[in-house]
């Protein structure tokens, strides 16, 4: 990997990353990439942690292919929304659906937010061993469909919900009741979700082989953008649905699709993977009194 702006610390001993198996192994991967953009001395994201993740793991990184900077600018994308929140709601409640390894909370500085990882047992023991313990963070050992996790979230000054590369590996009608579940619990809440395209989504229920050893899970749920706007007509409680555009990359094509004109226009629009943003109907408690 090429040296980082970032000097970190490797552990003498690494952490076992194959303690991860299925879709939880795709933390893996998503991190591998993160790292290595942060790496680059034209790096398009700052995230030293992701660095020190990789660095600190030990596992067949390989296997995954070539480095994309997709995960970076999707991060990226990702922060926006939720500093964005943050900024109206300086104290709300940061729920990561199936957090993995993205090291979100570190990239934003937001200390004074509470931020709630909702993951499987593995993941979590992995970020417990790796990255540091911060006062506002705790961590729920659930799937992210198990509905007891909205028991633990204060949402008297907000909530806003991450759903990064989480979706696509569920089916839509878990998640259409999941978010008619945050709409009717968090009033005045968000979430963001990523979506693959129909036809991507159809290849990996074939079998997408990324290396001679790594098949991606099959991805069964995919949106284009027009259907991701629709939800605010399809999903109670959710009276608004935003696209949410990529920052630019690298190349022609990686900037092309973050100007919105190119971007948006109907010969793209459903031709490309999507970011969607949720608001959900209501106002916060401390904000209805």
């Amino acid at each position: 990997m090429t040296p980082g702006r970032t000097k970190i610390t490797v552990p003498d001993a690494l952490a076992d990353g194959s303690k991860l198996q299925g879709v939880s192994a795709t933390a893996l991967w998503t991190l591998r990439n993160r790292a290595v953009e942060a790496s680059r001395p034209d790096a398009l994201i700052e995230d030293p942690w992701a660095i020190r993740l990789y660095e600190a793991i030990s596992y067949d990184w390989d296997k995954f292919g070539q480095p994309s900077q997709s995960h970076a600018l999707r991060a990226r994308a990702f922060d926006k929304a939720v500093s964005t929140y943050l900024k109206r709601h300086p104290v709300a409640t940061v729920v990561a659906l199936g957090e993995g390894l993205q090291t979100t909370y570190w990239r934003l500085g937001r200390k004074d937010a509470d931020w709630i990882t909702v993951d499987l047992d593995p993941v979590i023991d992995l970020r417990a061993e790796l990255l540091p313990k911060e006062p506002g963070m705790s961590a729920l050992r659930m799937s992210a469909l198990d509905r007891e996790w909205l028991d633990h979230v204060d949402a008297d000054h907000g909530v806003f919900i991450c759903a990064e590369g989480l979706f696509m590996y569920l089916s839509r009608a878990e998640i259409v009741a999941l978010i008619a579940d945050c709409a009717k619990r968090f009033p005045g809440g968000q979430m963001i979700f990523d979506s693959i395209h129909p036809e991507f989504s159809e290849r990996t229920m074939q079998g997408v082989k990324m290396s001679d050893r790594y098949t991606m899970p099959p991805m069964p749920f995919s949106l284009t953008v027009s259907q991701a706007l629709r939800l605010r007509h399809e999903i109670p409680g959710v009276i608004r649905a935003r696209d949410v555009m990529m920052p630019p990359g690298r190349g022609r094509m990686w900037k092309l699709r973050s100007l919105r004109p190119y971007a948006s226009s109907p010969w793209v629009r459903n031709e490309r993977p999507s970011i969607t943003l949720l608001t959900f109907a209501g106002r916060p408690a401390h904000e209805s009194r």
